[in-house]
């Protein structure tokens, strides 16, 4: 491992590197900024070498850009893709980004914004149920949501114009973009023909595929208890086949990952998390600023106010099933099937299924098949986020003090995301790592009485005992 043998002095530029590869996949000339690719390039052949030795992981590294082919162990819906204004990526969007993929793979040096939309527009008549119209705002919209995403990864620059002015009236608006070539084909490199699968589950990694729980070798084992934890942000023991549980409590598997990436590893009963203090891992910073953070700082408070109320016991349940088994029927249900090249279809094999089930029933025999956790019921929720808006909403951005619905629905959100908490159909299961933002302080600036109107300053200050960036 190259990280071991790094002078001292330059330890920390290699692992601010590392923290910047394995957040960003891509890393283009300008993007994340303008000095990663520098960075990357200074320290390739040390990345590369510990990138495959300790998570499998590929990285391919050019003048002008640097892509890691990580290796996928599970699907994972908790980093979708977002527009330049953060906001989720629906279907639409991701079939025009792919489709945008494609007719630039073909395309020259440059080309117009209206030209592209009429190539992806085309390739839309072959999709069932798929349209781009030109004259609908909407579709217009979406298709710049999906160019943006392009730009800001530097696959395109725009060289004249404005695609504001495009969505706004395709008449009178256009933009000219420079087609970075090399970056198109680094964003779409799948590890398999799309055509050959007949399930989204073929392109995890193929050891997670051929082998049952607990039969991967123990260097395999090892990188994907490596890979589990710099790409969630808490592992929990239950996350992991039984024969991958001791190795979380190895001091040498998380140490190598401490090492490589200068974060810390935080242990506990339940799991192990990683603790991004420089913020340059993490998609996503908690505690933070912004409402939808600073609410759900609140929201964990006062959840953990009511799992130790002693006088009050909150009923347990079991752990919910795991997200991505119905992440992964939903995506399958969507496969066109008229797309499947069925000779060449990824099936499954029969051998695998008929030899190898009572090992992995053996398995999950020893899995912990007791373990309850601590459940709080929607209504509790909702009345406990609209108490929270009715004492602060002044300070809330407007979009929510309007919409305590929506401000709970994508506060909810937002801790599932980092593994607080589980969403079932009636509730919440409450996972161990929320208690580490118990005992939350807040703190509120009060406007002075001369203002009419509260500004932008007047905002909650949440401040966290004891909690860092996850």
């Amino acid at each position: 491992m190259h990280a071991r043998r790094v002078d001292s002095l330059a330890l920390d530029n290699y692992q601010r590197a590392a923290r910047v590869i394995l957040a960003n996949h891509l890393v283009t000339r300008t993007y994340p900024d303008r000095i990663a690719l520098p960075l990357i390039r200074r320290w390739a052949t040390e990345l590369r070498e510990d990138l495959a030795e300790l998570f499998g992981y590929r990285l391919e590294v050019t003048e002008t850009t640097a892509r890691v082919f990580p290796v996928i162990d599970q699907l994972d819906a908790g980093k979708p893709a977002r527009t330049v204004t953060d906001r989720i990526f629906d279907r639409r969007r991701y079939a025009y980004l792919a489709l945008a993929l494609a007719a630039l793979g073909r395309a020259g040096d440059q080309i117009t914004l209206s030209e592209l939309a009429d190539q992806v527009a085309a390739y839309t008549g072959r999709v069932d149920g798929l349209e781009l119209a030109p004259d609908r705002a909407a579709d217009r919209d979406a298709f710049v949501d999906a160019v943006g995403w392009l730009a800001a990864r530097g696959a395109l620059t725009l060289a004249d114009g404005d695609a504001g002015g495009w969505a706004a009236d395709p008449e009178a608006g256009e933009a000219l973009y420079d087609i970075d070539r090399p970056v198109v084909f680094a964003l779409f490199r799948p590890p398999r023909a799309l055509q050959h699968l007949h399930s989204v589950e073929g392109l995890l990694t193929e050891d997670a595929m051929a082998h049952p729980a607990g039969s991967a070798h123990a260097s395999d084992s090892a990188r994907r208890v490596r890979r589990t934890l710099v790409e969630r942000p808490v592992v929990y023991a239950e996350d992991l086949d039984a024969g991958e549980r001791p190795l979380l409590l190895h001091d040498r598997v998380v140490a190598d990952v401490e090492l490589f990436t200068g974060l810390r590893a935080e242990r506990r009963a339940e799991g192990v998390a990683l603790i991004d203090t420089s913020g340059r891992l993490s998609d996503v910073r908690f505690p933070s600023t912004g409402t939808l953070a600073q609410v759900a700082l609140l929201l964990v408070g006062e959840i953990a106010d009511r799992v130790l109320d002693i006088d009050n016991p909150v009923p347990q349940r079991p752990g919910a099933p795991d997200p991505a088994v119905a992440l992964a029927k939903q995506l399958d249900d969507a496969i066109p099937a008229a797309t499947v090249f069925v000779p060449l279809a990824d099936l499954p094999s029969t051998d695998f299924v008929a030899g190898e089930m009572d090992s992995m029933e053996h398995e999950f025999d020893e899995a912990p098949t007791d373990v309850t956790y601590p459940f709080i019921d929607s209504p509790w929720v909702r009345e406990t986020v609209q108490a929270l808006a009715d004492r602060y909403g002044l300070t809330f951005a407007a979009q929510w003090q309007a919409d305590v619905p929506g401000l709970t629905t994508e506060v909810v959100a937002l801790l599932e995301r980092l593994r607080l908490v589980r969403v079932v159909e009636d509730g919440l299961i409450i996972l161990p790592a929320l208690a580490r933002y118990r005992g939350a302080v807040v703190t509120v600036r009060a406007k002075r009485t001369a203002e009419l109107f509260v500004t932008a300053s007047d905002t909650i200050g949440a401040d966290s005992v004891g909690t860092e960036g996850m």
